[in-house]
């Protein structure tokens, strides 16, 4: 494993799409580019992006997330809503369960820790 700089945009990694588990509304894709995983496989970080839609979530990782374009809201279990849109960047803790909605088409960028049991 090299001890380089990852620039993202650089030599990208290739898409993996996806679709959400059990939609509550819309029918969202996603598209995922990975550009760094740890020796370790427990760090990872890359680019998210999502279409419209909403689903169900719940994190065993810990993320930080940055929006680059779109906006969505999160809701918590207790239906406390957070709304993000471009600029703006947070953290979904371990342990998050709720909704997560892209209401305009989402890009991010993402880095994740998740611990091995």
């Amino acid at each position: 494993m090299s001890n380089a700089i990852v620039r993202f945009g650089a030599n990208p990694p290739a898409v993996e799409a996806g679709k959400p588990d059990n939609p509550i509304s819309g029918a969202p894709v996603t598209r995922l580019q990975n550009y760094f995983t740890d020796q370790t496989g427990q760090f990872f970080s890359g680019i998210w992006e999502s279409s419209v839609g909403k689903w169900p979530v719940s994190y065993s990782e810990s993320e930080f997330c940055a929006i680059l374009e779109g906006k969505c809201v999160l809701t918590d279990a207790a239906g406390k809503a957070e709304t993000f849109s471009k600029g703006d960047s947070f953290v979904i803790p371990s342990g998050f369960a709720g909704t997560w909605e892209t209401v305009e088409p989402v890009r991010k960028l993402y880095a994740i820790f998740e611990a091995k049991s």
